[in-house]
């Protein structure tokens, strides 16, 4: 069967994600738009954009979906050391493009075909706008981890992580849990499994109990704009 094709000229309308295929999982559709309100209609229904380098636009609702409830994040003591050294500086949205360049061109993931220039517009917008948000970790005035993703309601989805010193992006999870959970966040969207994120506690629902929780949570409001750093740092007493 064919896949959908979305035409990008008219309303950001999805197809159910029941339709998505198994096989690869979760394909829904092709087409469509990487504009704002493309990006937002398709997060609100649990679907997010991938597709590599000369591919034309595709969209995912994979089943099961790997999700991080931001009070449950595992903090191994090693971790802990090291947070109490204090030896990085945690921010927020306070250098996203560089977050996301950096996903993009650093260790692993070093010309990630999948962050096009396209896609990095895409995002940059969205944080102008106030629904996309980055967490920057520092060693003196160097930026050597980050992640970035999109807060909708009291749902975040994480979209890229990085990382060019031990750590530093398990870092950055940290902070961005404790900075959901002091806003009453109940949920982080990490697509698909990776060992690094079961490791700190990240456990798959299928995709049916993952909308209905999107559901209750994004009923709840936002509010949309940078977040800034808390004066006293969630990072002190990581539990």
């Amino acid at each position: 069967m064919p896949l959908p094709w979305l035409d990008p000229m008219d309303a950001p309308v999805f197809p159910c994600t029941s339709r998505a295929l198994a096989d690869p999982n979760g394909l829904l559709a092709t087409g469509g738009s990487l504009d704002a309100d493309w990006l937002l209609a398709a997060y609100s229904e649990g679907i997010f954009p991938w597709y590599e380098q000369g591919q034309p636009l595709l969209w995912w609702a994979p089943d099961p979906r790997l999700v991080l409830e931001p009070g449950r994040v595992v903090v191994s003591r090693s971790l802990r050391k090291l947070i109490r050294k204090r030896i990085y500086r945690i921010s927020f949205d306070t250098a996203f493009t560089s977050v996301i360049e950096a996903c993009q061109t650093s260790g692993a993931r070093k010309n990630a075909t999948w962050i096009t220039s396209e896609m990095r517009a895409a995002y940059v917008n969205l944080h102008k706008l106030g629904h996309a948000h980055s967490v920057e970790v520092w060693h003196d005035e160097s930026l050597v981890g980050g992640l970035y993703g999109i807060a909708l309601g009291k749902a975040f989805f994480g979209e890229s992580m990085f990382s060019v010193q031990p750590n530093a992006s398990k870092l950055a999870l940290v902070a961005l849990a404790q900075q959901l959970e002091a806003r009453g966040f109940g949920l982080i969207d990490c697509q698909v499994h990776s060992d690094h994120l079961v490791s700190m506690g990240a456990e798959t629902l299928s995709r049916r109990d993952f909308q209905k929780s999107l559901t209750v949570l994004l009923s709840c409001e936002e509010q949309s704009g940078p977040w800034k750093t808390p004066p006293n740092n969630l990072m002190e007493n990581p539990s």
